[in-house]
């Protein structure tokens, strides 16, 4: 239980999130983002690729009124920073319209930020606007960084946003010419309206592999006690990466974690001799130590330590406790290389 506990605070979990897989999807666009920033054991593939290190994915909460769009966001920490908002909407195709040459195939798309939830009409500021072509579907994007980082700081600012469409054309002007998709039913749920937050988390995490190791050795035990045994048993070679996998099924969390199932954290155990051998990356320092342990020059030395010596980030794909999707970056995670010092 202390293990799990550690664990937790490790992942940054305060509540586990309560088990929604496989019944509920996640957006695309997260899978799809996961998949170009992680491997398939959710290893960072190149530094730089992820704007901060946390993406939030909001769906919209509002399914009759084709105008508006709401996204309930108080599951931003205290302390997180936004570095930029997306509001993601799916145009649909407009099936039914004249293609005559001299009619224009273009509309204007206007997104507002909502002032007021309550009076009709509706007070609205308008964030942005662009022309859409009438005949193509697909996603459109729109940047609505200031807006939201308004409602991050003052919650009750937050009523939505709301999107008006006109066409604009000799017979005079036509509103709604185009609507943008809403979940209703499973064939559109991949479509729904996403606002996606780009943040950084300001936890330091850096050190939390080096934490995490302990609990992750008592994690491995509880999963395969034969195989823990084993390599406790088994004789000290020279400093070198051994595999440790952290299966996520097996510790409970596989309802809620969409990516990866688990991961090869790997750690590192052997002797640090003297000669050190260039394949075990030691120091200076380590070699000195070595070569003072190895001559009994002093009782009170110790051979050098067998520990991590590069590490690369982890990225998880995960429901939180709204059923919102996060992808989150976990730094120092993996060992991929064992040296002495």
């Amino acid at each position: 239980a202390a293990a799990l506990q550690r664990l937790r605070e490790v992942f940054d979990i305060e509540e586990l999130p309560p088990d929604v897989l496989p019944r509920k999807k996640p957006p695309q666009f997260m899978v799809d983002l996961f998949n170009k920033v992680a491997d398939a054991n959710g290893i960072t593939r190149a530094p730089g690729l992820l704007q901060g290190d946390v993406v939030r994915s909001f769906e919209d909460r509002v399914h009759v009124d084709h105008h508006h769009f709401y996204f309930d966001i108080s599951a931003m920490e205290k302390g997180e920073q936004m570095l930029k908002a997306e509001f993601r909407v799916f145009k649909l195709k407009r099936t039914h319209w004249s293609r005559r040459s001299d009619v224009p195939h273009f509309c204007k798309v206007e997104v507002y930020e909502l002032l007021d939830s309550k009076n009709k009409p509706q007070k609205k500021h308008l964030i942005a606007s662009r022309l859409l072509s009438l005949y193509t579907e697909g996603w459109e994007v729109f940047n609505v960084t200031e807006t939201v980082s308004k409602w991050v700081g003052n919650s009750s600012s937050n009523h939505g946003f709301w999107i008006t469409t006109t066409h604009v054309s000799n017979n005079g002007m036509k509103h709604d010419v185009v609507t943008f998709a809403k979940s209703q039913g499973t064939l559109q749920e991949s479509r729904n309206a996403l606002l996606v937050l780009f943040t950084n988390s300001n936890k330091r995490r850096s050190h939390s592999f080096k934490q995490a190791l302990p609990n992750l050795m008592v994690l491995m035990t509880l999963m395969s006690p034969k195989a823990a045994a084993a390599a406790a048993r088994s004789p000290l070679t020279a400093c070198h990466r051994r595999e440790l996998y952290v299966d996520f099924q097996a510790i409970g969390w596989s309802g809620w974690i969409i990516h990866p199932s688990g991961y090869n954290a790997f750690y590192c155990r052997g002797s640090c001799v003297f000669p050190l051998g260039e394949s075990l990356n030691a120091t200076n320092h380590a070699t000195v130590q070595s070569i003072v342990y190895t001559l009994k020059l002093s009782q009170e030395v110790s051979m050098p330590c067998c520990v991590p010596d590069e590490l690369k980030s982890l990225n998880l794909l995960y429901f939180d406790d709204k059923q919102n999707v996060v992808l989150k970056n976990y730094k120092d995670m993996v060992a991929t290389r064992c040296g002495c010092h």
